[in-house]
């Protein structure tokens, strides 16, 4: 992190302090008031995914997240056979940015199962930890992202207990210890961040106040309000809550909010945004297809396939004002699909600098082929007025 200030004196202190922040890990972690130049831009990419990382434009992230390594025998693990080179291929791009941080990625939806375990114990959770740093540095990661999909309530089938609400603010400070450790060996600070939910339940299952003083920033998952256990259309990553909202339904306002009563500095809150849409099918025919009962669940379509359907002139526009939130609706086969465009990220990279929050995240970078996305996002992150 840079130190800011004219006098060099001053900075020369500063720096020495902010160096002693980091000498006993029950200190929290403080990032820098924010400006333009400090909000982040962090990328998950999924090793899962056909895409080539040499392709990505690095001088538009600051972070990325590879997704996912799995927990295996209580340590984390890669399991593709591509990780290797993918990764390889990430820190490469160091090349092209010298400042681009690159971190992996733990659990995510589907290898979460083993979390609640791995966090029960003081033997556990030293294990993963030490592990932890030993893969980071196998492969020249900056840190560790963990996505544990959820603390003590269900994801995908995952095990949980109701201490792991305590449980995983104890795993946090075991590894932001390890990472102090290793970093004390060559001057430099590991990054420690997490994803986390953005619905009350959450909130209620984790310990964010404490936990958020042993890592360095948050990402907060504002989409996936509408999914994929949902029968129900309805807007799944609108900023704001919506006026025609049958239910008290989430935002990614009402996100942050929750986040910032915990008491977590805006500035180590990014918000997150989804270069992918939800489709429903076998809509009911009212209301364009919004917030109406559908025969299937919300199913994940990328932002580039959602452009190709939109050539089949199938499918009309429509956009909620009050949610700031687009959407389609093809009548002819009663398809409803909410979905984010350039409109949306500019909203939002609005709130982010309004707010003082850190900067934002998306999920997942191969869904928005032609940059579309990502483009718009870079220009509004970095945009002086």
């Amino acid at each position: 992190m840079i130190i800011r200030n004219s006098n060099i004196l001053i900075s020369s202190v500063a720096c020495i302090c902010f160096m002693m922040l980091f000498s006993n890990c029950s200190k929290e972690v403080k990032t820098n008031n924010n400006s333009v130049k400090d909000l982040k831009i962090i990328g998950y990419v999924a090793g899962y995914e056909n895409y080539d990382p040499a392709l990505i434009a690095a001088e538009k992230l600051t972070h990325i997240n590879y997704a996912f390594a799995n927990i295996v025998e209580g340590k984390p693990k890669f399991e593709l056979d591509t990780d290797s080179l993918k990764i390889s291929k990430l820190i490469a791009l160091k090349k092209v940015n010298p400042n681009l941080k690159v971190l992996y990625s733990v659990g995510g939806w589907v290898w979460s199962n083993e979390f609640s375990h791995t966090a029960a114990y003081p033997e556990s959770r030293k294990q993963f930890a030490i592990s932890a740093v030993e893969l980071m540095k196998k492969h020249r990661f900056d840190g560790v992202d963990l996505d544990w999909e959820f603390p003590g309530q269900r994801g995908e089938d995952n095990d949980f207990r109701p201490s792991d609400k305590e449980n995983f603010t104890l795993l946090l400070a075991e590894i932001r210890k390890q990472l102090e450790k290793e970093g004390k060996k060559n001057n430099t600070h590991y990054l420690l961040t997490i994803a986390t939910g953005a619905d009350q339940a959450y909130i209620d299952n984790t310990n964010l106040g404490e936990a958020h003083k042993y890592l360095d920033f948050i990402n907060i998952m504002c989409y996936d309000f509408y999914h994929g256990w949902y029968y129900q259309t309805g807007h799944h990553a609108n900023l704001y809550p919506s006026e025609k909202e049958k239910f008290n339904g989430n935002s990614g306002q009402k996100a942050i909010d929750r986040h910032l009563k915990e008491g977590i500095p805006p500035n180590k809150l990014i918000m997150g945004i989804p270069f992918y849409g939800r489709k429903w099918e076998k809509v009911i025919l009212e209301n364009e297809g919004l917030y109406q009962t559908a025969m299937t669940t919300g199913v994940i379509v990328p932002f580039w396939e959602i452009v190709e359907k939109i050539k089949s002139g199938n499918y009309k526009k429509g956009y909620d004002n009050s949610a700031k939130a687009s959407y389609l609706w093809n009548v002819t086969d009663s398809i409803f699909i909410s979905w984010e465009t350039p409109k949306e990220i500019k909203f939002k990279t609005k709130y982010i600098k309004e707010n003082n929050l850190g900067g934002a995240m998306f999920w997942e970078y191969s869904l928005d082929k032609d940059q579309k996305l990502l483009n718009t996002l870079f220009e509004n992150i970095n945009e002086v007025k």
